[in-house]
């Protein structure tokens, strides 16, 4: 068993507590969080067990743990990974690593010099929907894909009690917390990497949010795929909308709900064609399959996969796009990628 110690009890430490329960492969060995009140609620959720307001507090008080999982916010974590590191505990960490590029790389070269495994937890990647979209598009069941949409649009509530409320304060806001998932899937989707990024962020008037809730940009990735892009949190109409659609050169692959909704088309059929999913419990299901893959890394020596390294691949893209926003100008992600010489 996995002796695992979970720091940050807020709405999706309380998603990885429920997956640590289930699994027969670990053991939720101890709670953090600064919070009295989240703690309590946790330990009524998940029953009793060691509690702590701290990291440092936990692996002073606990010497039979075998890894840290982090689900609090992307502030300030490096102390907690230094502790980590200090002890040999693989980490499996919440994305975005850091709300700084070059913080985030910090990070990763601490846990690389330390040699502890460093896993982020990018969990749309193991949606039963984007597993099924990369084997289409791996398989070429309608070609190669040239150019594709990514749209995500919807109005939240940043108030609401079952949200982290941290966003409401972050500057881009919706390129940290969200579109770091989107960037993030069409690297792994594609099985591409970017090389140019233009974008703009704004705020509509009546944005709750201090930062820039909205985002539109064109990337441009190897082998001359373009992807256009536009995520919104401060849409005006309460009905969300999703679209991921990729034109390749014998049809389209396009995904039409966040979770699910996948199908194919080749170019001179008129209907669409609907790719089989599994039942899908949301928030859960590729959570539970991400967690395995840590699991799997700790316990019996898998490759690591959504390495620290990888993911600055990914804030790299939000990087871009920012400078792009300020400037007005086309950037090229390896000036802004750290190790190039050029961020």
């Amino acid at each position: 068993m996995l002796k695992v110690i979970l720091a940050g009890l807020g709405v999706r430490g309380r998603h990885w507590a429920q997956v640590i329960q289930r699994s027969s492969r670990a053991q939720l060995s101890a709670l953090v969080d600064p919070s009295a009140e989240a703690l309590a609620r946790a330990l009524a959720e998940f029953g009793e067990r060691p509690a702590f307001s701290s990291v440092a507090a936990a692996l002073d008080a606990l010497d039979d743990v075998d890894a840290l999982l982090l689900a609090n916010p992307p502030m300030r974590r490096e102390g907690i990974i230094r502790l980590a590191c200090a002890r040999k505990l693989p980490l499996l960490i919440e994305k975005p690593l850091a709300l700084e590029l070059e913080e985030a790389s910090r990070l990763v070269a601490i846990a690389e010099a330390a040699g502890v495994s460093l896993m982020v937890g990018l969990n749309f990647r193991y949606l039963a929907v984007t597993q099924a979209m990369r084997r289409l598009l791996a398989e070429r069941t309608v070609g190669a894909a040239e150019f594709a949409r990514f749209t995500y649009e919807r109005w939240r509530d940043g108030r609401r009690a079952d949200l982290n409320d941290y966003p409401l304060v972050m500057d881009q806001p919706m390129l940290w917390e969200q579109s770091i998932h989107h960037f993030d899937l069409m690297r792994y989707v594609y099985g591409r990497e970017p090389l140019y990024a233009r974008c703009q962020t704004w705020n509509p008037s009546w944005s709750m949010y201090a930062g820039d809730s909205n985002v539109a940009a064109l990337f441009e990735f190897e082998g001359g795929l373009r992807v256009n892009y536009q995520g919104v949190w401060q849409g005006n109409w309460a009905a969300p909308a999703f679209e991921w659609r990729s034109d390749c050169t014998e049809g389209i692959i396009t995904q039409r709900k966040q979770f699910g909704a996948l199908f194919y088309a080749r170019r001179d059929e008129t209907a669409l064609t609907p790719v089989a999913l599994p039942p899908h419990e949301r928030w859960i299901s590729e959570t539970r399959t991400l967690f395995d893959a840590f699991v799997d890394h700790v316990v019996n020596g898998a490759d690591l996969q959504c390495s620290g390294r990888d993911h600055l691949r990914s804030l790299a893209m939000l990087e871009a796009c920012i400078r792009s926003s300020e400037t007005g100008k086309r950037v090229h992600i390896r000036d802004v990628l750290p190790g190039t010489g050029k961020s």
